[in-house]
């Protein structure tokens, strides 16, 4: 039971992390979304499906139509910035350069990266000598932020907006690119260490928005914002104003093609979260134990084993602590002397605390976040291996080699007579 209850458990968080691999690129919420029949990894949004222009945006441009336009590309990145965020951001740079898009939009809400600092140079030098004009819009929700090294992509981008209640700041020291240091003006210091509201960032100079709109809700906003922008000589044309049957003129924008992770680098980028490498490591190692003392057929050990690679790629791409992480393993040590012996004593109580120390000091913080475990993590991670190494793993140990209790039964029935053994003479007269 409780191995087939640990199997159980390990494919219900695997087919969570599948889940939520597969639901994160289309997370976005686009109006009336069709599939783009020249790269199935996209989806894009009909220009005239979308609000009205407020009277605040950008200049448009003349009458025509939308479809006379070239397209803005929108990509979606969320969680912290790791090596398959920053390739993404990198690869549809490429990609928007080479598609005929006008613009790429990077729909950013992040706390922070978990990269290198040389990384992060590499990805502001690619988008401040973009061929193509970038926009970064925080959203899109008011909870979205852009803390850390991320923020930093907003002093080279040509157009960057918020959601109104969204925050950016925490940068930490300026990355340096091509030569130069990433500046915000007046409010690079101010920046460093502290945050800023839209309102506040508009106010400072820190946004490149030149529409009087007092805040940018959603991507078309974005789209707006982008017209009439001037890159490299360029003009931005994202909105016309269309004829329409009644003779009057109606706003619409151009089309928008959104992008996201693929499958398999949703999957990675999943895993790669503190909270995630964190139990998926801690359950590799409790189901190699489990296999290592139960010697059965292997399937708990190999779960254990995939858990532990994704667990180890994770912790790869964070800023772990090697001597919280040294704890965690020391601390499954210490449980397997009492799992031996099928009765938790000292060692176990030394495993519980050893474990929760490594826990709570697992991650160091990075600019911008914090990311030590939350209490809900630590809250299913120690009371997990609690339950699995003091209930579980003693009861299924003494079960599993415990001498079998035979029950004797009567001698009479159970012993044949010696003299039995020989055969009766009379019988064998009988016979004959």
């Amino acid at each position: 039971f409780v191995r087939r209850l640990a199997i159980a458990l390990i494919s219900a968080v695997l087919m969570g992390v599948a889940g939520l691999a597969v639901a994160a690129p289309n997370a976005s919420a686009t109006p009336s979304v069709s599939a783009d029949t020249t790269n199935p990894g996209t989806t894009v949004a009909a220009a005239t499906d979308s609000a009205p222009v407020p009277t605040t945006a950008a200049p448009v441009g003349g009458t025509g139509t939308a479809a006379s336009l070239a397209p803005v590309d929108v990509l979606q990145v969320s969680g912290l910035f790791d090596a398959v965020v920053v390739e993404s951001i990198e690869q549809a740079i490429t990609r928007s350069e080479h598609n005929g898009a006008q613009a790429l939009i990077l729909q950013l809400s992040s706390d922070g990266a978990v990269v290198s600092r040389a990384t992060m140079s590499r990805l502001v030098s690619r988008v401040a000598d973009a061929k193509v004009a970038i926009g970064i819009w925080v959203g899109p929700s008011t909870s979205s932020r852009a803390y850390g090294l991320p923020a930093q992509l907003f002093a080279v981008a040509d157009v960057t907006a918020m959601v109104a209640g969204s925050r950016i700041g925490d940068t930490g020291a300026p990355l340096t690119y091509d030569g130069k240091t990433v500046d915000f003006g007046a409010s690079t210091n101010a920046l460093r260490s502290g945050s800023m509201s839209f309102k506040e960032a508009r106010a400072a100079g820190v946004l490149h928005l030149d529409t009087p709109d007092l805040g940018v809700p959603t991507v078309r906003n974005m789209v707006l914002a982008l017209n009439g922008v001037t890159v490299d000589g360029k003009v931005l044309h994202t909105v016309v104003q269309e004829l329409q049957p009644n003779g009057g003129q109606q706003a619409t924008s151009t089309l928008v093609r959104f992008h996201g992770l693929g499958l398999t680098e949703q999957l990675m980028h999943t895993v790669a979260s503190p909270a995630m490498a964190y139990l998926l490591f801690v359950i590799g190692l409790s189901l190699l134990i489990f296999e290592f003392f139960t010697a059965g057929v292997g399937i708990a050990g190999g779960v254990g084993a995939v858990c532990m690679i994704f667990g180890c790629y994770g912790f790869a791409e964070l800023p772990v602590r090697p001597i919280a992480l040294v704890a965690l393993v020391l601390a499954m040590l210490a449980f397997a002397i009492d799992v031996q012996v099928g009765v938790p004593r000292f060692w176990t109580a030394l495993g519980v605390l050893v474990f929760a120390a490594g826990s709570w000091t697992l991650y160091e913080s990075i600019p911008g976040t914090d990311l030590r475990l939350g209490w809900i993590t630590l809250f299913v991670g120690v009371i997990g291996v609690i339950l699995t190494f003091v209930i579980g793993m003693p009861s299924m140990t003494r079960t599993r080699f415990s001498a079998p209790l035979v029950t004797r039964a009567d001698p009479g029935l159970t012993r044949a007579d010696p003299s039995s053994q020989r055969a009766d003479p009379s019988h064998e007269r009988d016979s004959d």
